[in-house]
């Protein structure tokens, strides 16, 4: 239904509008890609005084939330393990399986 809409909208469109919004993505282009290259290295910094801080840091509008590293296993081999060392089966969850949506690409 989306790409009707553009289809309609692009229909009534004339030559002329459809030149001058060319031109205006043209003239914002360079601006738009400085602003994302400036917020995409600001964010960075942000990142990493807050991963050297270890806590989370608030702003007026904004917050860098910290969060603790994560630990991981080897499953598959503490399972291989597990059979040799069956008391270890006494310390494995195994949660219910889940199902996500998303849009294709």
């Amino acid at each position: 239904m989306a790409a009707e809409v553009e289809t309609l909208k692009d229909g009534v469109l004339t030559a002329e509008i459809k030149a001058q919004l060319a031109s205006i993505d043209e003239e914002f282009a360079p601006i738009l890609d400085a602003a994302q290259t400036a917020y995409s290295d600001a964010e960075a910094a942000v990142k990493a005084a807050v991963a050297e801080h270890g806590c989370t840091v608030k702003g007026t509008f904004l917050q860098a939330v910290w969060a603790k590293p994560r630990v991981t296993w080897d499953a598959k081999s503490l399972d291989g393990y597990a059979i040799n060392h069956p008391e270890l089966f006494a310390f494995r969850k195994e949660g219910q399986p889940s199902v996500s949506i998303r849009v294709l690409k």
